[in-house]
């Protein structure tokens, strides 16, 4: 029993070399240049392919520094990935690197290691050769030319500067116009004796809850807008009528907020009602029968009436209340 199971395991272990060499040798790497001879200074590219499958993962060597002690890597780029295209189980993918050399020779570069599933594949061996810059030794050293002296006038300067000067005096003409115009123009005369109207907050009120109920909200079972629209015209009634902020305020930051308004008992009662249902609706998911909906807004009417500012004709800067 006990070597049926190690056979069995050989037989697996051997299964999976076999594979593995067998994706490594689907592989293949090769190395490239983008120039084989370059001068002293210049920058070259070192190209990196590998033929694969498409399922396969290969890892790249990470160069960093130097190669072969004289060549400089001086930078990578990402890879770059395209499919075969008669057949997309099959990729290439080539990693480049930017290189340069500074000593003139010929350098080889030993082959890269790539890492794949199947274990490491290898590619080929390049030679790079850096040459120096070429001199005439035929002709005669000269010496190095002095920096010629040319002269620079106030107009070259002008030339080169004008739109210091231009755009000041284009700002400076357009403030000088826009004073002339604002005090050139006519001025409006106010229209003598003509009585300005201001709407008392309780008109504006009463007009937006007829508004609302001419809507039907609840009746088409839109309550929950029904009661937010409520509200808000309550809200603004009470921060026009008494100078108090409502909006963004709870119902309780609310009435204590008219502590020391006076309002009789029975119209904060309404108040309660009506700011107290509609925080129900709009919160707590309430749904009001269609007999509350209805009385909901008669008593906001009611307590507009109730708590509306006295009418009288203002006296001052031509104003008249309505």
């Amino acid at each position: 029993m006990n070597n049926r199971f190690l056979n069995y395991i050989l037989a697996l272990l051997l299964l999976t070399f076999l594979s593995y060499k067998a994706s490594a040798q689907n592989i293949q790497a090769e190395a490239k240049l983008q120039q084989y001879t370059i001068r002293i200074g210049d920058q070259t590219k070192l190209f990196l392919t590998v033929h694969q499958p498409a399922k396969e993962h290969v890892n790249f060597p990470k160069l960093t520094d130097t190669i072969t002690g004289k060549i400089q890597v001086v930078g990578a780029n990402k890879p770059d990935t395209s499919y075969d295209q008669n057949d997309h189980s099959l990729l290439t993918v080539t990693q480049s690197y930017t290189i340069t050399c500074f000593d003139a020779g010929t350098y080889t570069m030993p082959s890269f290691s790539i890492g794949t599933a199947g274990g490491v594949i290898k590619t080929n061996e390049l030679t790079l050769q850096v040459e120096t810059v070429k001199v005439d030794t035929t002709k005669a050293i000269y010496d190095i030319k002095q920096p010629i002296t040319v002269s620079y006038t106030f107009l070259d300067w002008l030339k080169d500067n004008w739109y210091w000067i231009v755009l000041p005096l284009l700002i400076v003409g357009l403030v000088l116009g826009l004073i002339w115009y604002l005090r050139s123009r006519p001025k409006a005369e106010p229209l003598a004796g003509a009585p300005r109207l201001v709407v008392p907050p309780h008109v504006t009120a009463l007009n937006q809850l007829k508004q609302l109920k001419d809507k039907k909200l609840w009746q088409q079972e839109e309550v929950k807008q029904y009661y937010i629209e409520l509200s808000d015209i309550i809200r603004e009634y009470l921060e026009k009528r008494y100078a108090i902020k409502t909006h963004e305020k709870t119902t309780d930051e609310i009435f204590d907020s008219l502590k020391r308004i006076i309002i009789t008992d029975t119209n904060r009662s309404k108040l309660r009602h009506i700011l107290v249902l509609a925080d129900l609706v709009k919160f707590a998911k309430e749904k009001p029968l269609p007999a509350e909906n209805e009385e909901s807004i008669e008593i906001a009417v009611d307590f507009v009436v109730a708590t509306k500012q006295q009418e009288r004709p203002a006296t001052e800067g031509g104003n008249q209340h309505v």
